[in-house]
């Protein structure tokens, strides 16, 4: 499990990289299928996901990892609807890790969705 964080370094989240996403309280929020996440609630498309970097549907980054490090993308095509995995055992909560430092505006910028917006899609 790695830590998510926003545009302002907060931890937003948790990724199982290639499987799932959790929000700080260790809920599943989205499942990853092809390298795209989606709600596990409405099985929309959230986003590309390379790697520990969560790209809103424009190709914008919504949440990070300083291991990966932040970049936009062009705007992605919609991929083919993904079958909903099923529902993951809800792992132990990680430490609380240490806030990074503010990475610099990526080309393109910042989504403007928040990460729980991101997720309400």
């Amino acid at each position: 499990m790695f830590p998510l964080f926003d545009k302002d370094c907060d931890l937003v989240g948790w990724i199982r990289p290639g499987e799932h996403v959790f929000d700080t309280g260790m809920n599943w929020v989205a499942f990853i299928a092809n390298n795209h996440a989606w709600s596990p609630k409405t099985g929309n498309w959230l986003g590309p996901v390379h790697g520990l970097l969560c790209l809103d549907t424009s190709g914008k980054p919504v949440a990070w990892n300083p291991k990966e490090g932040v970049k936009g993308s062009a705007s992605p095509a919609r991929p083919a609807k993904a079958a909903k995995k099923t529902t993951p055992a809800r792992p132990a909560k990680p430490a609380t890790p240490a806030r990074p430092a503010k990475p610099a505006t990526p080309a393109g910028g910042w989504s403007s969705k928040s990460f729980y917006g991101w997720l309400a899609q």
